[in-house]
């Protein structure tokens, strides 16, 4: 399996028959999805323009509730705790929300509810994409994570310190960090193989992970 990370929070699967983006903005994008995975209704997640540019006849798309209202074809509602199979591939459902990062006095930028994470697992691996998202106690319970894939921008996610406390209870073998916004993502790596065996893929734009 290859992972790809494009920018911000998008990124691309593929595995030996599927093609899978998660979060598809930053970029730019030559191949057509087979699924499409989105976190949410945010313009730098769920824009609208770049899915239609990579959808064909037979992509599934899931995602949020909020999310699909803006969007038309074979579009699913994925909670967190649900499950969906997929061409042989599992996609499940996790907690994504903010419990520290508010636009105004007790409105988060992402509330509870409104977003939503994935597992998802194929030819042995799977992969986590967090989303938008502090640092949650579920996240200690997600289970065996081959690459997770951890905002560490701060401002509307966990920052960098948070992040190295989530990546070490979440314990991948493989961390890459997204949403960097000013993140300095060398003291990201430092911090996180100072303090266990996890490897950090501090990836540039548009570079591959073969997992």
């Amino acid at each position: 399996m290859i992972v790809r990370w494009f920018g911000q929070s998008s990124i691309l699967m593929k595995t030996l028959s599927e093609s899978i983006y998660i979060d598809p903005y930053a970029g730019k994008y030559t191949e057509k999805a087979d699924m499409i995975l989105i976190t949410h209704d945010h313009h730098d997640h769920c824009d609208v323009e770049k899915i239609l540019s990579i959808s064909q006849s037979g992509t599934v798309i899931l995602t949020s509730a909020e999310c699909s209202k803006r969007l038309s074809g074979n579009v699913g509602v994925l909670a967190p705790g649900e499950i969906r199979e997929v061409k042989g591939i599992k996609i499940v459902g996790v907690e994504a929300y903010n419990v520290k990062r508010f636009r105004s006095p007790g409105i988060p930028y992402h509330p509870k509810g409104t977003q939503v994470g994935f597992l998802v697992e194929a030819e042995g691996k799977t992969i986590y994409h967090a989303g938008d998202t502090d640092f949650l106690p579920s996240m200690k319970m997600l289970g065996k994570i081959d690459v997770a894939f951890i905002p560490i921008g701060g401002t509307f996610t966990m920052d960098l310190d948070e992040a190295v406390e989530a990546t070490l209870a979440i314990n991948p073998k493989t961390v890459v960090p997204i949403h960097r916004l000013n993140a300095d993502v060398k003291a990201f790596k430092e911090k996180v193989e100072g303090q266990s065996d996890i490897m950090v893929a501090a990836l540039v734009e548009g570079e591959e992970l073969r997992v």
